[in-house]
């Protein structure tokens, strides 16, 4: 397949502190580091493409209105640093609440419709996030799983992570080294 390549990031826990079901923008705190490391796939013209589980929606703590404003806060936090995310793709569901559907991480439905919509190619992209559900459509699509090894990470992830094979990394940008460091000395920095 060819097309760009892509960053598939998790929000929570990955570019921001998981607070979780965060509601409220004033809440929104980036983790050390993130907005370098994505400011870093932007130069490398890899497109930032965040995919989220936002069971709260779902299970009615929070709207997608609230949702919608925490996401412009992370953005604008993330362009006063010089960095911008693509595009954004949240699945609002929770299978107790909702009942089951294809877009909730691990399903591949979101990854799927930005591969689709965006022109990227699975293969040559990065998928990184806090939980096994982050980097786990990695192993159905192609491409280098990473899963994030911080606080927030079950064990029973890490588990998951070491029995296929999985890089862990101790933050987006140890994730988005390795990454770098695997792309075509071609893709240089744009």
């Amino acid at each position: 397949m060819t097309g760009r390549p892509a960053a598939f990031l998790d929000r929570d826990g990955t570019i921001i502190r998981d607070a979780n079901y965060i509601r409220d923008p004033r809440d929104v705190e980036l983790l050390p580091g993130a907005a370098e490391a994505i400011r870093r796939l932007n130069a490398h013209g890899v497109a930032v493409v965040v995919v989220t589980n936002q069971s709260g929606i779902g299970r009615g703590l929070f709207t997608m209105n609230d949702y919608q404003a925490v996401r412009a806060r992370v953005e604008a936090l993330l362009a006063e640093s010089g960095a911008r995310i693509d595009a954004t793709y949240v699945c609002p569901h929770h299978p107790d609440a909702t009942g089951p559907c294809q877009c909730r991480k691990p399903g591949t439905a979101l990854f799927r419709k930005a591969i689709a919509e965006l022109a990227l190619d699975p293969a040559s992209s990065v998928y990184v996030g806090d939980r096994w559900r982050d980097v786990a459509p990695a192993l159905t699509l192609g491409g280098l799983p990473v899963l994030l090894d911080v606080v927030s990470t079950p064990a029973d992830d890490r588990i998951d992570a070491l029995r296929n094979g999985v890089a862990t990394a101790a933050s987006l940008g140890e994730a988005v080294d390795r990454y770098l460091s695997t792309l075509p000395a071609s893709h240089g920095t744009q």
